[in-house]
């Protein structure tokens, strides 16, 4: 009997000492002090110039390192001012930007589809993330009123605060350059002029010409990006794919008979005429900075491939390629002409 007593008094203690030990755990969890933010001194922008293409929109990302400093934190740009300290209300006052609302993902079926992502929001054409530090300059900051390299830029401060502190990261500086409508460009990135007549093709491969025999180099093709207006026409959003021979006379793109012309850009209503293919456009292209069916794997180029077959030397099919990876910033009717200025593309069998 004194056995049986004895093991319940151990079983009370140890139920007492079990529930002891959960009041003081719960007690001590209750009266632990929250962890107090804090703004860390060593935490940092890892650029401190910037150089942002005006004409389109520019994300500045991963710049700035958070080291000790507590998240939620707030960001804000202040004193933003001229080299020589004057005001720079280019940089303050808000503008009419387009904004994606929903995502772009390359599988729109119409221009108003794609359209329908996006809305126009008046912001700053300089901006800071609340609560990243990222940097944006948005596509409708032109060199007409903002001022781009080479002059000396801006200047500008940021405020980094929560409820630990703030701190301030002073005369960061942003140096625009000049609008480059496309690329691959042809500016000079200080002047905003050309350098040269066109640009290179992406990709030639197995183009042979017809009076020298020989497979064409990219040093026998100019690509020419050109914007067309017309006085008094207004523009439509549009793309035109033209070839060129040596004599400047079109080449019929229906001799490039392997081209998937459906899918050439994320374009619509296909117009092909003896002189050129076109499409209807959302501009910029790519449209966004992902990668698409239409664009190179970063997704920073859209991809236009054109393609022929002809038989060759020992009875073997050859598929000729030419291509141009690029994109185009500014709205507009746009032409993409590929001229050969050595030789004409070999299109008959050997």
């Amino acid at each position: 009997m004194n056995k049986k007593i004895q093991k319940v008094v151990r079983k009370r203690r140890y139920y007492i000492l079990a529930v002891a030990v959960l009041l003081a755990a719960s007690a001590c969890k209750k009266y632990l002090p929250k962890e107090r933010e804090t703004v860390g001194v060593d935490s940092q922008y890892t650029i401190d110039t910037y150089q942002p293409v005006l004409g389109r929109t520019t994300f500045f990302t991963d710049n700035f390192y958070q080291g000790s400093t507590t998240y939620p934190s707030d960001f804000k740009i202040v004193n933003p001012r001229r080299r020589n300290g004057d005001p720079a209300p280019e940089l303050t006052d808000v503008f009419p930007v387009m904004v994606w609302k929903k995502a772009y993902d390359g599988n729109e079926r119409s221009i108003a589809e794609i359209e329908a992502k996006r809305e126009k929001q008046y912001r700053p054409l300089f901006e800071i993330g609340p609560h990243s530090g990222a940097f944006t300059m948005w596509a409708e900051a032109r060199s007409a009123f903002v001022r781009s390299q080479p002059d000396s830029g801006y200047l500008f401060d940021v405020e980094l605060s929560n409820s630990g502190g703030r701190r301030y990261y002073r005369n960061i500086k942003l140096m625009p350059l000049k609008e480059r409508p496309y690329e691959p460009s042809n500016y000079n990135a200080s002047t905003g002029q050309p350098v040269t007549n066109g640009v290179y093709a992406s990709v030639i491969t197995n183009i042979k010409g017809a009076n020298t025999n020989r497979y064409l180099s990219y040093n026998d093709i100019d690509v020419y990006i050109r914007k067309v207006v017309k006085a008094g026409v207004p523009s439509t959003n549009t793309l035109t794919f033209r070839f060129l021979d040596t004599l400047y006379n079109p080449i019929d793109p229906a001799k490039f008979a392997e081209t998937d012309w459906n899918n050439v850009v994320h374009g619509f209503e296909k117009q092909v005429t003896a002189t050129g293919v076109t499409y209807k456009m959302a501009y910029p292209i790519p449209a966004v900075e992902i990668p698409t069916r239409y664009t190179t794997s970063d997704g920073r180029r859209a991809i236009a491939r054109f393609s022929y077959s002809r038989i060759g030397f020992n009875g073997g099919r050859e598929i000729a390629t030419l291509g141009l990876d690029f994109a185009i910033y500014e709205p507009g009717d746009w032409e993409i002409v590929f001229a050969f200025k050595n030789d004409n593309p070999k299109f008959t069998n050997d």
